[in-house]
């Protein structure tokens, strides 16, 4: 949005990255008018099943055929050419905006993004990475596992896990900017100093940690469950595999917001 903390977080990011030679592309959702509904117009030409509309499958079936609408076709070819996806937002209802969530809905349609064989650490998207940079209307205590809206690793769990890692993306850090409309000019700038500083090492950056998918039988017959040698090995560990992978246990501290150290035989896993 024009003259937002938002846009001021974009251009950041847009000049400091050209400035290290990357080729930077802008989807500016709401200058685009992109369109969050997933509907038939999604699919050019006939439907595979003209009786139920199911988008998933037909969505699936235009990928393979090249019958997707030109927009949804310009989004995908652009995450084909990136190396890195950072997704720009403020947090909405402890998410993405709408016309963000479509366009995660539509662009990451299956085939292109996943399938059932290629899924979190074999998914399509596997080669690439992608992080989540927002900005809250809350302050950080806030998101603290003892303050009013709780743990902010669990809010970033259906984001980071559920799209981004399920896709195969390499998931790096969150860049979150607490509160700025309620800070002074000096801590917004304060802000953008370090958001600058951090994309200057972004690249050597490792991507947080989740659950290999090695440690799940990935078969119908097994239920996609965590295979019995890998839950015991886990008995005797402290803390579940991930936030959402918890096992009964003590959540991983700041699973979703942290790398673990280089030193962490677990990274070998992320």
């Amino acid at each position: 949005i024009l003259g937002s903390f938002n846009e001021a977080v974009r251009d950041v990011a847009l000049q400091e990255l050209t400035k290290q030679g990357y080729k930077v592309i802008v989807s500016d959702l709401y200058a685009m008018n992109f369109r969050a509904s997933t509907t038939r117009e999604d699919i050019i030409g006939d439907l595979k099943n003209p009786e139920l509309f199911q988008y998933g499958e037909e969505s699936m079936a235009a990928w393979k055929e090249g019958r997707l609408s030109d927009d949804i076709v310009a989004e995908q070819r652009k995450v084909e050419e990136a190396e890195f996806v950072i997704f720009q937002f403020p947090l909405y209802w402890f998410s993405v905006p709408a016309i963000m969530k479509g366009w995660m809905d539509r662009v990451l349609t299956q085939g292109f993004a996943f399938s059932l064989q290629k899924l979190y650490d074999k998914g399509a998207l596997k080669d690439k990475k992608a992080m989540l940079s927002f900005t809250t209307g809350a302050m950080q205590t806030m998101f603290r596992p003892d303050g009013i809206n709780g743990d902010i690793n669990v809010t970033l769990w259906p984001l980071q896990n559920g799209v981004l890692h399920f896709c195969g993306f390499q998931v790096l850090a969150p860049q979150i900017f607490w509160g700025p409309a309620h800070c002074p000019p000096t801590v917004r700038a304060a802000m953008l100093q370090g958001w600058q500083t951090r994309l200057q090492g972004l690249v050597a950056e490792k991507p947080l940690t989740f659950a290999p998918s090695d440690l799940f039988d990935l078969t119908v017959k097994g239920g996609f469950m965590l295979l019995p040698e890998a839950r015991a090995e886990q008995e005797s560990q402290p803390y579940g595999l991930s936030t959402g992978h918890h096992l009964g246990k003590l959540l991983p501290p700041d699973n979703q917001i942290k790398a673990q150290p280089a030193d962490d035989k677990e990274t070998e896993n992320s």
